[in-house]
């Protein structure tokens, strides 16, 4: 998986590509955890280029987003490919998240 974050005074963005699953969360974990702050509790997390996505990917989005809720943040899943849109549905998360469209623009 390939994870690159755009850091921007007012938002952070996190783009991942490739599989997202088991072997890839201790480095998501280490390198998006951190984004999340008191000052910055937004993120964006494109998922557009993300062709597979298992169930402890799943836990680490949503870990992510109770970090993100606890600073009164949120995670924000932009133009999540197919296959996760359905993941996501199938399994009840979509409800837990905002999901959005980059064409809606920056956030």
């Amino acid at each position: 998986m390939i994870v690159r974050t755009e850091i921007e005074p007012s938002r952070r963005t996190v783009y991942l590509a490739g599989r997202f699953d088991a072997h890839e969360a201790p480095g998501f974990r280490t390198a998006v955890h951190p984004l999340v702050t008191s000052e910055h509790p937004v993120i964006l997390m494109d998922l557009s280029q993300v062709a597979f996505l298992d169930s402890t990917a799943l836990a680490e989005l949503v870990r992510l987003q109770k970090q993100a809720r606890a600073f009164g943040g949120e995670v924000v899943l932009v133009d999540p490919a197919d296959a996760v849109r359905v993941i996501l549905e199938i399994t009840d998360l979509a409800e837990l998240f905002t999901i959005r469209s980059a064409a809606d623009g920056p956030s």
